[in-house]
């Protein structure tokens, strides 16, 4: 979920995370919180501000202070700011960094802090994402669905049923409407995978691939098999057998391929649902464009990770600090939360606003998208920031420029894999 901002320099991060953090308030003043917010979209920022303005307005005695943080460079700012005992009392994150964090002791259990009405709203699926050794170390807001932006006219010129939420396409129907789709000046798919780990592993999920096995205490080990190596190869295949994806668009990131895209050189790119905004913003006045819900393999399952605000164990306030969060993200908060990031609310509340379930934007297939958003399995696996940065992102770099062979990269994957897990058990 995490994508390129606005960075604020390091020094210029950990100088705001530092000034008057983890909460103060003398005896003859009120109690100031600092709420460090990874918001960048424009909409998201204003949404963000506002409810901090309207918090302060209705508590005089408990004030917020906005700081703007960015996601390139957050985790490592964090940890200056827990290991100096400065950080926010407020800290906005994604949910595969608040294990390693809470492993540490720096994040405050809210478990009893939190109202009924807001651990009820929020789906459980989500509420798995914050959640380590019982206690919820995180409260999660927006997730981010898979799915593929198509250019309508092309779909409809060759024929191609487009799908819906209640009638998605196969992963079989894909490829063959991948085929139908692809001519001497159209590729049909363009496959941005610049950082396709937690991507693949997500989309795994379809075909019930985990690719780790963690015992009953909690030591992981890599696991390769037919069910891992599904979507793989399905990608692989549209890229070498098939060809009906763009090799060229393999080392791209999610927004590179979208020129492209509008010039008709690729009918379908695969991305996040957020990506709706920038096709919204940036696409000719004449492009029809369309949403394709997530695909279906075994099941419609995906893996997510979530946005989460959590609060720091070192707070002063940490009562006051939930109480804000508690507010920052009940269901009417959500919905502007998610029209300013585009991405799909975890409140069930929020998810049947009607301003969530418009055709306008593909609302209602972004929405639908969340129904099938479940648990990542990796985000339990101590030791998986290192296995996906030492081992999977150049292995599955090389296998999809293909370098090496599905039964190399599976090797890759296990065998250095359990290397790196190892020290972690």
């Amino acid at each position: 979920m995490r994508r390129s901002t606005l960075t604020l320099p390091a020094i210029a991060l950990t100088g705001a995370l530092a000034l008057t953090a983890c909460g103060s308030g003398a005896d003859d003043g009120p109690v100031t919180l600092r709420f460090l917010s990874l918001a960048w979209q424009t909409d998201s920022v204003e949404a963000n501000e506002r409810l901090v303005a309207e918090w302060n307005e209705a508590h005089p005695d408990v004030q917020v202070e906005y700081v703007q943080g960015s996601w390139d460079n957050v985790n490592d700012q964090l940890m200056t700011g827990f290991e100096a005992g400065d950080p926010p009392d407020i800290i906005h994150n994604d949910s595969p960094a608040l294990a390693d964090f809470a492993g540490r002791g720096y994040l405050a259990d809210l478990t009893e802090y939190l109202p009924e009405d807001l651990k009820s709203d929020i789906r459980p699926e989500a509420w798995e994402t914050a959640t380590f050794d019982d206690q919820i170390v995180g409260v999660p807001f927006l997730q981010e669905s898979q799915v593929f932006i198509a250019n309508r006219k092309l779909l409809e010129e060759a024929e191609v049923r487009i799908p819906t939420p209640d009638d998605p396409w196969t992963w079989d129907e894909f490829a063959e409407a991948s085929e139908k789709l692809t001519d001497d000046d159209t590729y049909a798919v363009a496959w941005p995978l610049g950082s396709p780990v937690n991507r693949v592993l997500n989309l795994s999920l379809n075909y019930g691939g985990t690719f780790f096995e963690v015992d009953g205490e909690g030591r992981a080990s890599a696991k390769m098999g037919d069910a891992e190596l599904e979507v793989l190869r399905r990608i692989h295949d549209q890229l070498y057998t098939d060809e009906t994806a763009d090799p060229a668009t393999v080392g791209m990131s999610g927004s590179d391929p979208l020129p492209a895209f509008f010039a008709e050189e690729y009918a379908m790119v695969q991305t996040g649902v957020y990506a709706r905004q920038q096709v919204a913003e940036q696409a000719p006045d004449d492009f029809d464009w369309v949403t394709i819900p997530p695909l279906v393999g075994d099941t419609a399952e995906q893996g997510a990770t979530s946005q989460t605000l959590s609060v720091a164990a070192d707070s002063a306030n940490p009562e006051q600090a939930a109480e804000f969060i508690s507010f920052f993200l009940n269901a009417e908060n959500q919905v502007d939360l998610a029209l300013g990031d585009w991405l799909v609310p975890t409140s069930q509340e929020a998810a049947a606003a009607p301003e969530l379930n418009t055709e306008e934007n593909d609302w209602h297939v972004a929405t639908a998208s969340a129904e099938d958003l479940v648990f990542a399995p990796y985000l339990r696996v101590q030791g998986f920031d290192e296995w996906k940065t030492r081992v999977a992102q150049p292995a599955l770099e090389e296998y999809f420029n293909d370098r090496i062979s599905l039964e190399e990269l599976s090797e890759r994957l296990e065998t250095e894999g359990d290397d790196v897990l190892s020290r972690y058990n």
